[in-house]
């Protein structure tokens, strides 16, 4: 398979201006929240953001400088105020937070930047400018809208995120696969699953039983474990190949490649929907309106109060292998759902 292109045509207007991002900390808000950076890009901002580690490998295939967010207050206001722009305009915003904790724009404020963000848990009074949280929004269109109330210019969102790798995370892939073994038509399945959904378990409890009856089938079953998952995902999963230690860029090649992905309601789910892959996720609680997967080659089984049965998630699983040009009739449900949206008023 042919990977994207690494780099993307850009378009910078007049503005040209450094904008400080504090990203949020689970990787499927990030990636719900791209299509939302690279409106800002196009739209003249010079973007530096700040958060999780992992945000470099993620954007390696973007020019976008990465600062990684310290855990005490005095190292994050010490990191804020080294980022604050020398060229900053007379009353202009020169920071914006997609994370919505009180502190994240208390720490903005008291570091000397004018922040964006919503207006919400009353952190009003410490931001330059905002808008208001829409309950039941999808979180890609709540992000793009909180952008279109930055820039007073209301479009649309997309309909998905779309998500270049480098061709180092490619390579990486491609190696990991030649030293394991890992053949054409492989399946990755992802079981675990990190927080939960309004306190309730968002792990789906049918892995165990789905995982042989997928290599009963004949294909490869790959698991990527994270850090402190890698003894239960041996445990567990005998005759799996487990993938240990892969980084957030090669992982997600490796599942983009994938014949499908099975997932739950987690961050991997979301990269491989927006890197293009196959996806199917296994959902319970979680509200898919807001939070579901988006991408053309995503499939969602959902059901609750009762988890989807083994039964029901294999059927679907082998229905999309069988036809691997199915299209996304989940997500064009979803999408209906939150395009719908209006951009709040901008207070400066």
């Amino acid at each position: 398979m042919t990977p994207p292109p690494a780099t993307a045509t850009r378009q910078h207007p007049a503005l040209d201006q450094t904008l400080i991002v504090r990203t949020r900390n689970f990787v499927g808000d990030v990636v719900l929240a791209l299509p939302a950076l690279e409106r800002l890009d196009q739209a003249g901002y010079r973007l530096h953001l700040v958060g999780k580690g992992w945000l470099g490998n993620l954007f390696a295939a973007y020019d976008w400088p990465v600062s990684v967010y310290p855990k005490r207050i005095s190292d994050r206001l010490r990191l804020l105020r080294s980022l604050r722009p020398a060229e900053r305009r007379h009353h202009s915003i020169d920071a914006i937070t997609f994370a919505t904790s009180f502190s994240s724009a208390v720490e903005m404020r008291l570091a000397g930047l004018r922040p964006f963000g919503y207006r919400c848990e009353g952190r009003s009074p410490f931001l330059a400018g905002g808008a208001a949280i829409v309950r039941g929004e999808h979180a890609l269109a709540s992000y793009w809208r909180l952008v279109s109330a930055l820039l007073r210019e209301e479009k649309p969102p997309p309909p998905a995120a779309t998500l270049r790798l480098s061709a180092r995370a490619h390579a990486a892939a491609a190696a990991v696969r030649q030293a394991r073994g890992i053949e054409a038509g492989y399946l990755v399945v992802v079981p675990f699953a990190g927080g939960t959904f309004e306190k309730i378990d968002k792990r789906w409890p049918g892995f165990d039983v789905l995982v042989p009856r997928l290599l009963a089938t004949g294909r490869q079953v790959v698991i990527a474990p994270g850090p402190g998952e890698e003894n239960e995902a041996l445990a567990r999963f005998t005759g799996a190949s487990i993938l240990p230690g892969l980084d957030l860029g090669t992982y997600t090649a490796l599942m983009r490649d994938a014949a499908l992905t099975i997932a739950n309601d987690t961050g991997p789910g979301h990269l491989v929907a927006a890197a293009g892959g196959a996806l199917l996720s296994v959902l319970g609680p979680t509200k898919v309106e807001q939070w579901g997967p988006l991408g053309p080659r995503v499939g969602i089984v959902q059901s609750w109060p009762e988890w989807p049965s083994v039964e029901r998630v294999f059927d679907a699983a082998m229905a999309r292998l069988a036809d691997r040009s199915a299209g996304d009739q989940a997500s064009a449900v979803i999408n209906a759902k939150w395009s719908g949206y209006q951009t709040d008023s901008v207070a400066m």
